[in-house]
């Protein structure tokens, strides 16, 4: 296979991926909020479950050709601390994106005549009021500043990488099989939503909100979702861009030089042009920035 050809079929599975999440993930938001009574309205845990599961199917489909990132916040962050190419950074986050509106707009596609029938019944309207805009993206919740909902999404999103980084490490002997990361991926997105989601809807992925306010913005929305109130649009894409790098750090620095496997993979030499009554702690995997490649010890 030619690298342009690999390289395409890259951009397609974070445009599938993210486009499976918002599937099922939007889809379950709109069953919670649009029917009186909805079956999740006394089991938001199931709300989670469902989102969880999205990402899970996601990873199961694509992750053999592209990794599944489908969220910017870990594509940054395996930037920046586990060697991915900076130069796929922004396609890469671009398919992200589009995955996420093309995600929303088959959402609408199947619940249109259902938003129109709420709106109408709470005398909402799109543009004005954001009527049932809560089924595509993400607000404040109760009580909750929009400098506030920065922070939530700050640490949650740095929870989630922390967490990826964490299964997915190849030192970790605690870690999942390959076969079992989705689900554990999975699980933890539902968990993250299950004890914090009232806070702020839990974007924990830039990709996740922007790309669906960006179709709800030309579908009828207009400034309740873009800017949106208190223009809170920018929160849950700077946050967690932010937030993920720095859960990415924690685990690197803080955990995984620390790892039986990790310092299993050293040995001692004595390199040419250095003094042999000194002994150099040579890691195994020189590229590795979570540990210089040559460390003198005393």
């Amino acid at each position: 296979m030619s690298e342009n050809r690999r390289y395409l079929g890259e951009l397609l599975a974070e445009f599938f991926a993210v486009a499976i999440i918002i599937l099922f993930g939007d889809g379950v938001a709109a069953m919670y909020s649009l029917y009186d009574p909805s079956p999740y309205k006394t089991a938001y845990w199931g709300v989670c479950i469902v989102w969880g599961l999205g990402v899970t199917v996601a990873i199961y489909a694509t992750g053999a050709i592209s990794g599944t990132h489908a969220n910017p916040a870990v594509t940054l962050s395996l930037a920046m601390f586990r060697g991915f190419s900076w130069k796929k950074v922004l396609p890469y986050i671009s398919a992200q994106v589009l995955g996420g509106f093309a995600g929303a707009a088959l959402i609408y596609s199947l619940y249109v005549p259902v938003i129109d029938h709420f709106n109408l019944a709470h005398n909402l309207t799109r543009g004005v009021d954001g009527g049932a805009a809560g089924v595509f993206f993400t607000h404040p919740g109760d009580f909750v500043t929009v400098s506030h909902a920065f922070w939530d999404e700050l640490v949650l999103t740095a929870v989630l990488v922390f967490g990826i980084f964490a299964i997915t490490c190849q030192y970790n002997t605690q870690a999942p099989q390959a076969n079992s990361s989705a689900l554990i991926i999975g699980l933890l997105v539902a968990i993250i939503g299950a004890s914090c989601g009232y806070l702020d809807a839990w974007a924990i992925n830039p990709a996740r909100d922007f790309g669906p306010r960006l179709f709800c913005f030309f579908a009828g929305w207009g400034q309740s979702a873009l800017p949106a109130p208190g223009n809170y649009f920018w929160v849950p894409i700077v946050a967690p861009l932010i937030g993920g790098p720095i859960g990415a750090a924690v685990y690197q620095f803080g955990l995984r030089p620390f790892m039986p496997r990790y310092l299993e993979q050293t040995v001692i030499v004595s390199p040419a042009g250095i003094n042999p009554a000194e002994p150099v702690l040579v890691v195994s995997n020189p590229d590795d920035p979570a540990f210089p490649a040559v460390n003198r010890v005393s």
